[in-house]
């Protein structure tokens, strides 16, 4: 039984994950939003009542999920169209949810990790577990059914198909002969006269079989009629009630019991177990389609529920959120597009920014100190990584190219784990990256080779970003380098053709800041002395 939610006609991606995770998830700040989405906000009367414990399968499903691109418009808008769904209809995704996670934890527990040591146990309890196994199978499915039964108003492709296949694969019909099946046989696990507080019906079974006899009394030939259960007064073994129904079960002709009688009882055993895991092995043959099915389930739909999720934590900080779309790889346009982690981190909503770069391969951003350059950048390549795994993006609107190849090379703290020099770790990061350039891809560049003189960091900026480009990359940088902002600037002014832009973090003329990016010119100077004095004091009263 296929689920296909994750993608329209296969259960997994054949496509490798981005090139260093590690990177883009800690560049980027995605622990933080990974962690949001595994949280469920509570509501009571439209307010939040309670934040749950983050579930730690969602933020690793999501993780998973993130890090493989999707590289078409029809794979992206297949997993929105899912999400819309998903949002109009939370109950459903987060019961098929609960649901796979409740059987799995379940099945776990009767012994599916360890299935060598349950092989070499007895084989009567080894009946008892598969028996169980098939019991847990049958009501999960069963609920699974009842679920999408209620939903006709499904609108998305791939819950629609979904709930077609399902229903067509795990019919009524068929619920009800496997029930029918195993309440025939439920004499076996159900059927015990041990003694148990409070129980009042003990299950028996009926079991008929035909069969010839050959010289000697020999059965030959044997043939099962029929095998069923039924429910009669439990009474304690050796108590007079039971004597008395004992007597008058003696009583019916062509009969006898078992009861006192070792050998008979012990043949009456084997016979039962054979005819029950001769069932029990057809059972599992017809449900055995199942046996992935709730893996696949539960993580195709935890991914969905944390898209769920991650969409409530979005509004609760405030800011606008779309479904982005897909353009062409050189032309990128967002409105009001805000950087989500930071909104997620101190509970507010981020300043946000619109801009339209049709027909640009590089953007270089330049401006004051802490003017929000960095920040900006980074809403950019969060947004681009949930866009490319089908997520909604925090921003009025947001549009962009889709680039399989994704890299992220931000400037380090010098740390202990550091074998070389700071630029040495860049320029060996940098070419791991350069190693794998390929088509489609982006590179997102903060504050890159700042580790060295400005002079000598421009010249590995200028040659490393022109070869990049002229392999067809596209390039988003945060530079203080001014020398090579500036000779960028004098290569391409006056040629709007040139696929260059470069912006600039605002800033007022009394120095405040706005933290927008606008169309500006690379300027000499990062106005570090703004922040000087508003540390220290205006330069003009030193004495």
């Amino acid at each position: 039984m296929k689920v296909c939610l994750l993608y329209k006609d296969r259960e997994r991606s054949e496509r490798e994950k981005y090139y260093d995770t590690e990177s883009i998830i800690g560049d980027l700040g995605l622990k933080t939003l990974i962690l949001s989405a595994a949280k469920r906000l509570v509501f009571e009367n439209g307010k939040l009542k309670s934040v749950e414990k983050e579930d730690t399968y969602l933020m690793e499903t999501l993780r998973n999920v993130m890090m493989i691109p999707l590289e078409s418009a029809g794979e992206i808008k297949f997993r929105q169209e899912i999400i819309k769904d998903c949002i109009s209809h939370e109950e459903l995704i987060r019961s098929l949810y609960e649901i796979c996670s409740d059987v799995i934890r379940k099945w776990n527990t009767l012994g599916r990790g360890g299935r060598e040591k349950l092989q070499q146990s007895n084989p009567v309890t080894r009946l008892t577990e598969d028996i169980k196994v098939l019991h847990l199978f049958i009501d999960s499915l069963s609920a699974i059914r009842t679920l999408l039964s209620e939903r006709d108003d499904l609108s998305s492709a791939g819950l629609g198909a979904f709930k077609t296949e399902f229903l067509k694969t795990y019919s009524a019909e068929r619920e009800e002969f496997v029930k029918s099946v195993l309440g025939d046989i439920s004499f076996y696990t159900d059927g015990s006269d041990e003694e148990d507080e409070g129980r009042e019906q003990v299950v028996r079974p009926r079991i008929v079989m035909e069969s010839g006899l050959e010289d000697g009394l020999k059965f030959s030939s044997l043939k099962l009629e029929e095998v069923s259960s039924r429910s009669e007064k439990f009474y304690k073994r050796g108590s007079a009630k039971y004597k008395i129904r004992e007597f008058k079960n003696s009583l019916t002709p062509d009969s006898f019991s078992t009861v006192g009688d070792q050998n008979i009882d012990e043949q009456v055993q084997q016979l039962e177990f054979g005819i029950v895991s001769y069932i029990t092995e057809e059972l599992k043959s017809e449900l055995e389609e199942f046996r992935t099915f709730f893996d696949r389930l539960r993580f195709q739909s935890a991914f969905y529920l944390a898209a769920v999720q991650l969409k409530e934590q979005m509004e609760r900080v405030g800011g606008e959120w779309c479904y982005p779309g897909v353009c062409d790889r050189n032309d990128l346009k967002f409105e009001e597009l805000r950087e989500l982690v930071m909104s997620m981190q101190h509970h507010v909503t981020v300043v946000g920014n619109t801009m339209s770069l049709a027909g640009k391969d590089l953007v270089i951003i330049t401006g004051a100190n802490q003017g929000g350059k960095s920040t900006f950048l980074r809403s950019i390549g969060i947004a681009q990584v949930m866009m490319q795994c089908g997520l909604p993006v925090m921003a009025k609107s947001f549009s962009s190219g889709i680039f399989p190849n994704l890299f992220v090379h931000f400037t380090r703290r010098e740390d202990s784990e550091m074998n070389s020099g700071r630029l040495d770790e860049e320029l060996k990061r940098m070419s791991g990256i350069i190693d794998r350039i390929g088509d489609g891809s982006l590179v997102l560049l903060n504050e890159s080779f700042a580790t060295t003189t400005e002079k000598e960091g421009s010249v590995i900026a200028y040659d490393i970003i022109r070869a990049l480009r002229e392999s067809g990359v596209k390039i988003l940088t945060v530079t203080h380098l001014l020398s090579f902002a500036r000779r960028m600037h004098d290569e391409t002014q006056g040629r709007p053709e040139s696929g260059v832009q470069f912006l600039s973090a605002e800033r007022k003329e009394d120095g405040r800041r706005t933290f927008r990016m606008i169309p500006h010119a690379p300027e000499l100077t990062s106005f570090g002395l703004d922040l000087y004095e508003e540390i220290v004091g205006p330069v003009n009263d030193k004495k």
